[in-house]
């Protein structure tokens, strides 16, 4: 059985119009996900200089905490559709700063420096998000994962997740502290 995609390979062509049909159709695939996420990608190749994509994401989808330090990565979230928690740590994994994300409030996407520690936790179902980061991609060296954390698939995961959920939950969004 072939396993499911991490990434739908981008559209062939030179301009790519994000619609409505674009969004519903990676929403479907992420709920079919067992990882409860899918990207959308814009750019066409691994060593493009800018990659660009839509990543939706279904509540439960644990993306483990990591940072782009080696090359170092800018990377920007700008959130279409439904909410997310952005969570920043210090090396320790103690939360740095929260920001609770949705289109039309104060705080709509975040610009991210390469080397910084962070997460999401998806906040609403079908939450989509337009992504930033700087190519090229290599697996071995994308993200950093943070030695504090549970690998992605492990039931030490669930628990993480849950328990940055409760640790998060009404804390003040906004700068870090």
């Amino acid at each position: 059985m072939k396993p499911f995609p991490s990434a739908i390979d981008a559209p062939d062509a030179k301009v790519i119009a994000l619609t409505a049909e674009m969004l519903a159709k990676t929403s479907a695939l992420a709920r079919q996900s067992p990882r409860g996420r899918i990207i959308q990608r814009l750019h066409k190749q691994d060593d493009a200089p800018l990659h660009r994509m839509v990543n939706v994401m279904q509540p439960g989808s644990y993306a483990r905490p990591h940072r782009h330090s080696n090359p170092p990565k800018a990377e920007a979230f700008i959130v279409l559709s439904g909410a997310v928690r952005f969570v920043a740590f210090d090396d320790r994994g103690d939360i740095l700063q929260c920001l609770d994300m949705r289109p039309g409030s104060a705080t709509f996407g975040v610009d991210i420096e390469p080397g910084v520690w962070h997460t999401l936790i998806v906040l609403e179902p079908d939450t989509s998000l337009f992504e930033v980061k700087d190519g090229p991609y290599s697996p071995g060296s994308d993200k950093d994962f943070a030695d504090w954390s549970p690998a992605e698939g492990t039931p030490e995961s669930a628990r993480f997740l849950d328990e940055l959920i409760k640790q998060t939950d009404g804390m003040p969004s906004g700068p870090a502290r």
